[in-house]
């Protein structure tokens, strides 16, 4: 394959790249912005291995085939409640992917052309960029291993892996030395004349330490804007890898992503009135996973599942609101089918979504959409809260940190944080399994208020039962 033929396959696939994220920005075109990434990646794929045909082609063709059946075997198994674990994992494998082929490229630098023969001096700039590529993919590496444990709710074996904040006296003093050392060891690693692999390896090791230490200290309400931090951080350290392989289709693909992830993590950090750098600091986790006081002793008042149905039934609007406890039980078929029979009834039915409900960002929207509901009756949160005041009923699924009227609070854990207005309803129907406090730790007022009824059980089951009263 000639130079011209390469750079024109890059620019197709980086085109479809393109295309790609733009179908991803809304529901409607999704689908179609799937398929373009995997056309993107599929001609990246076949392009590159015709670039390396005339190594060993068998060694890649075996990778790919126990990568892919691999990816196979765990996309067939893996749960929609399971996607940001997954998530999680796949940041932390192109973060790896990004220190290994770094680790490569220092020891054999002649075999990636970046100098001309072995024992010659590698370039500054390429020493730069492995530095760049090494350091950010350790910190996403141990850091999306981290998330992975929090999300899969490993820290009931691991202390490591809680989902409350795991802090320490002078934790952040610890951070802000091991990055000058980190940092040190780099410049020594530039500015060596040979291989230097004391100082690289030094350097990497304490990358890896310092992913670990700065997800620890985040709370289980930041984790979405954790998992978007990650997605750009494996974005960057595929980009910066590029360089140093004088690959564009891994600087553009690489740029995409984390420029991408870069977006949504402010966008999640101002639907959630997080400061970022505070965030990936653990500036926010220190006061999370402190209950309400005294809220064990409040009552609430509590009815079943015909209760709720004849409410809503008797109801003119009524505004749905997922949360994570919809997704555990794979409620959203039931909940679409309650929907239309109360659209049949002559119920307004509206679906209310908050960024960050779930457990990464555009979970529920996934989950609805999965169900197939309209579009059209899927409203974001900015666009849903002034209505509240005027809602009828609304039904909270699962969901806690999202609906808790405690960001109203000063001194809060979660003062100041965007959150669905349900409390400003006639009525609010919240179904849990238990009176359990939510991801972040918190107990929730709007439990305990006169206009609010619990519906104990498993989502799915009460949504059914729900329906077999509407019926």
């Amino acid at each position: 394959m000639t130079a011209n033929q390469l750079t024109l396959w890059y620019l197709v696939a980086s085109v479809c790249f393109i295309l790609a994220l733009k179908g991803l920005s809304s529901p409607t075109t999704a689908r179609r912005g799937n398929y373009f990434g995997i056309a993107g990646m599929t001609i990246a794929v076949l392009t590159t291995v015709a670039v390396v045909a005339r190594g060993r082609i068998d060694l890649i063709l075996m990778a790919m085939l126990v990568g892919g059946t691999l990816g196979a075997i765990v996309a067939r198994r893996v749960e929609m409640t399971q996607m940001p674990e997954l998530v999680a994992a796949m940041h932390s494998l192109v973060g790896m992917a990004a220190v290994l082929i770094a680790i490569a490229a220092v020891n054999n630098p002649a075999s990636f052309g970046i100098v001309r023969s072995a024992g010659e001096p590698m370039p500054m700039g390429n020493k730069l960029e492995l530095f760049i590529g090494t350091f950010v993919g350790a910190v996403t590496f141990s850091g999306s291993v981290i998330a992975f444990g929090k999300l899969a709710g490993l820290g009931k074996h691991f202390r490591l892996f809680s989902s409350a904040p795991v802090v320490f006296p002078g934790q952040h003093w610890l951070n802000l030395a091991l990055g000058l050392v980190m940092i040190g060891f780099g410049a020594a690693f530039f500015l060596a004349g040979g291989q230097a692999w004391t100082p690289f390896a030094v350097m990497t090791a304490i990358a890896f330490l310092l992913g670990v230490l700065i997800i620890i200290p985040i709370g289980g309400a930041d984790m979405p804007v954790v998992i978007s931090m990650l997605n750009s951080y494996s974005g960057w350290a595929a980009a910066g890898i590029g360089f140093s392989l004088n690959n564009s289709m891994l600087i553009v693909a690489g740029s995409l992503v984390g420029s991408s992830g870069a977006i949504l993590s402010y966008i999640m950090c101002k639907a959630m009135n997080r400061s970022f750098i505070s965030v990936i600091l653990g500036g926010f986790g220190a006061a999370e996973g402190t209950a309400v006081a005294g809220g064990e002793q409040k009552t609430v008042r509590s009815g079943s599942a015909e209760d709720a149905a004849f409410l809503m039934a008797n109801a003119e609007t009524v505004v749905i609101v997922p949360g994570y406890g919809l997704a555990v039980a794979r409620a959203q078929h039931a909940v679409k089918e309650m929907a239309l029979k109360l659209a049949e009834k002559g119920v307004n039915v509206r679906y209310a979504i908050h960024p960050v409900a779930g457990r990464m960002p555009g979970h529920m929207n996934v989950l609805l959409a999965e169900a197939e509901v309209p579009y059209e009756q899927v409203l974001e949160m900015e666009d849903i809260n002034a209505d509240f005041g005027t809602t009828d009923v609304v039904l909270v699924l699962g969901a806690n940190d999202v609906v808790n009227p405690l960001a109203y609070q000063k001194g809060s854990p979660i003062y100041g944080m965007p959150v669905l207005d349900v409390h400003k309803a006639r009525t609010v129907l919240v179904n849990k399994r238990s009176m359990a406090a939510g991801y972040a730790g918190l107990d929730n007022p709007l439990f305990y208020m006169d206009k609010t009824m619990m519906v104990f059980g498993d989502a799915k089951k009460v949504v059914e039962d729900m329906l077999k009263a509407l019926h």
